[in-house]
């Protein structure tokens, strides 16, 4: 098993149906060291799933002060290369260490 800390659009059940074929259980955690910016997606296949134009995107300051509260989700390795193939070029899949301890991937902006 893996684990998938997510604070946007992959904590909405029609997306988590359409992508994993399952609702996911997960449980509420939080992101120290990153702040939510946004991110305008013209990827019609994510804007169709996810009925947003806007999603949330991770980016690092490395600031014990800066949280992101969101859900870490038990998934399978086929299931976290299903995330991928969702995410826009935009992000990242990196992993990190959670308020909670659990070891989980994230996906961030990929520039930094």
């Amino acid at each position: 098993m893996e684990y998938l800390f997510s604070y946007g659009t992959l904590q909405q059940k029609n997306v988590q149906l359409e992508n994993f074929g399952r609702i996911l259980k997960g449980s509420k955690d939080v992101l120290q060291k990153y702040i939510i910016k946004e991110l305008e997606i013209t990827d019609k296949h994510v804007l169709r799933l996810s009925n947003k134009k806007f999603h949330p995107i991770l980016f690092f300051t490395n600031n014990e002060k800066d949280e992101v509260k969101g859900t870490v989700f038990k998934v399978t390795s086929v299931e976290l290369l299903k995330a991928d193939d969702y995410e826009v070029d935009n992000y990242e899949r990196r992993e990190v260490i959670l308020k909670s301890g659990i070891r989980s991937w994230i996906y961030a902006d990929k520039n930094l």
